[in-house]
């Protein structure tokens, strides 16, 4: 976003990895920024990074609260003894609990806008965190009941970080991350489980599939078993039909039929995921590339891409232990693809035929 902020000072109690890099997003644009943390030191190294050292939070224009859901209501006494009258935006990871508390307490709820980035990294902390986190990624607000200078605050401070602003009522986000980001972290972790105390020579076949299914598994526990238990009355449900589904394919693993099932049904759910910026999922092609296990490869083939403007939409990068050559596959445009095969042929690259 282009436009000059509405506000030009922000607190963000917190300093954790989605605080900090609001925070280093912000201080870049040259907004003051006044860091806040329990832990001191977390707090100093945060402060550090913004490069000034903005006001006291009382004075800030506008306060972040980027705490765990059970530090928001010390958030709200933290405000309330400093009298504090401008705008609130929190950015915990369910909504319903700190809008009632709010509402229960002698802040302005009309001065109160909700909101949630889903953006995140597996690894959490002040040292994880970075400026670009949020772009292209979805961020929910709940503008219900909330007065305009709030609501264009809150629109400007996260268009100006680069993620797409979306309206929901509370509950509905509640529910909404249950299944896209509680489930999947719940599964993740269940799937990683499986690896322990299995031989180590099983895990040395490790490929992309595993890698991508358990990402997340590496997440902070402090952390997640704070989110589960508070949204739990919406992800229960999920689980039951996850597990009903899971003891249907248990009593039917020998039926190619009903695994078929299973895979064509799993695809149909994949394709109902939106692509980038919120818009229809699109269906590139993936071109493979072999290259040689020496440093500086992937970016010498983006370096290529570059030279012929094709965009990579995703990569993988396939490489057994020992072996002197891997495969990057990119995932490209159709048209892209054409263009970029003939380009790295010509340069000498050994680039297979693309699949779709």
């Amino acid at each position: 976003m282009s436009a000059k902020l509405p506000f030009s000072s922000v607190g963000i109690i917190g300093s954790g990895l989605i605080g900090t890099s609001i925070g280093l997003a912000l201080s870049k644009k040259g907004v003051s920024v006044t860091m806040l943390d329990q832990d001191s030191r977390t707090q100093g190294i945060a402060q550090a990074l913004m490069g000034n050292q903005g006001e006291e939070i009382s004075g800030a224009e506008l306060v972040i609260a980027a705490v765990p859901v059970s530090a928001f209501p010390m958030v709200i006494t933290t405000l309330e003894r400093a009298t504090f009258k401008s705008v609130l935006i929190d950015v915990t990871s369910i909504k319903i609990k700190p809008v009632l508390e709010v509402s229960k307490s002698s802040l302005s709820s009309s001065q109160f806008l909700p909101t949630h980035p889903m953006a995140g990294r597996e690894f959490s902390g002040v040292e994880s965190a970075r400026a670009d986190l949020f772009e292209g990624r979805p961020w929910m607000i709940d503008s219900t009941g909330v007065e305009q200078q709030a609501l264009a605050w809150g629109k400007a401070l996260i268009e100006s970080l680069g993620a797409q602003v979306i309206d929901m009522p509370a509950a509905d986000h509640d529910q909404a991350v249950a299944l896209v980001s509680h489930l999947p972290q719940l599964i993740s972790s269940l799937l990683a489980k499986q690896l322990t105390g299995k031989p180590a020579s099983w895990l040395e076949l490790s490929g992309g599939g595993l890698r991508d299914t358990t990402r997340i598994a590496a997440s902070d526990p402090t952390l997640w078993k704070e989110i589960i238990a508070a949204n739990s009355s919406a992800i229960a449900p999920l689980l039951k039909s996850l597990a009903s589904d899971l003891n249907s394919l248990v009593s039917n693993i020998e039926s190619e039929s009903f695994v078929a099932g299973v895979i064509k049904d799993g695809q149909a759910g994949i394709a109902l995921i939106p692509g980038k910026h919120g818009g229809k999922a699109r269906e590139y092609t993936y071109l493979p590339i072999v290259i040689e296990d020496k440093p500086g490869q992937l970016a010498a083939i983006f370096d290529e891409c570059a030279k012929v403007s094709a965009n990579i939409e995703d990569l993988s990068i396939e490489h057994s232990p020992g072996q002197e050559t891997g495969l990057i596959t990119l995932a490209v445009s159709h048209s892209d693809a054409a263009i970029l095969k003939a380009h790295l042929e010509s340069e000498g690259w050994d680039v297979h035929a693309p699949r779709s």
